[in-house]
């Protein structure tokens, strides 16, 4: 090989070689900006599950928003939600706001179950009550304190608090329900008689939530939560946790020939 045709191969060879670092220099910016786009976007989501935990464990309850049929209390300390002349069919809601299955009973069935009132297909009776009392700390403490709150709240402003306790529910065996709380949770929805503050904190309604615990397990046998009843009737749990099953239930219910 002549002295030219060998330098001219040791420039195409340091040529093909430049090229080749190019490209590896071309690839080495490339994955450098799908990595710093990729950490960008963790960092975004950890941002924003942060803000969202941080908003859920201590965040402001808020106003129901939607239409609701009127609201009224029992004697018992129940809540009736229903248009004027609606008995029938009735629906029963015993739950608890510690019982985690009843937050995910709310957040499947809960608007379909206010449509269904404010629609008035259907009187709702919400029978809140105290299921784990023979539970260990934090759990009892946790079922026992919401469950009297709730009956402390006016009943125009119940379903706002009710959203609020389940929005706000301890994880099972973390501490939660702290009484400042849930005294704060019903300022933010507009309570703002003082003696629900005292009512809360002073554990005024503990006597109505045992007799409307005591109601729910040896009256009416219920032995988990969330349980629902139809005329009285126990729905099974597959038609409690589907809006169109329950619909169809309270339907067929509604077109059923009263005795």
């Amino acid at each position: 090989m002549s002295k030219a045709a060998r330098e001219r191969s040791a420039r195409e060879r340091l040529a093909a070689e430049r090229r080749r670092q190019a490209a590896r220099a071309k690839q080495r910016r490339l994955l450098s900006i799908v990595l710093g786009s990729v950490v960008a976007v963790a960092v975004i989501v950890v941002a924003t599950v942060l803000v969202v935990d941080h908003k859920n464990k201590s965040g402001r309850a808020e106003v129901h928003s939607g239409a609701l049929a009127p609201l009224s209390r029992q004697a018992d300390g129940s809540i009736v939600m229903a248009k004027a002349g609606v008995t029938k069919p009735e629906l029963e809601i015993f739950e608890d706001f510690q019982c985690p299955n009843c937050k995910e009973f709310e957040k499947n069935t809960g608007s379909t179950v206010e449509q269904l009132a404010a629609e008035g297909k259907v009187k709702v009776v919400y029978r809140p009550f105290h299921l784990f009392g023979n539970s260990p700390d934090p759990v009892k403490t946790n079922s026992l304190r919401s469950a009297e709150a709730a009956l402390c709240v006016p009943a125009d402003k119940w379903i706002s608090y009710h959203d609020a306790l389940f929005r706000f529910q301890p994880a099972e065996g973390s501490k939660g329900f702290a009484p400042k709380d849930l005294v704060k949770w019903g300022k933010d929805i507009g309570i703002s008689d003082p003696n629900f503050e005292k009512c809360v904190t002073g554990e005024q309604k503990k006597a109505d939530v045992a007799a409307m615990t005591n109601y729910a397990l040896q009256t009416r046998k219920v032995d988990s939560t969330p349980t629902v009843f139809l005329d009285g009737r126990k729905l099974d749990t597959n038609v409690v946790f589907t809006p169109d099953g329950l619909k169809a239930m309270v339907a067929a219910a509604a077109a059923t020939p009263k005795k």
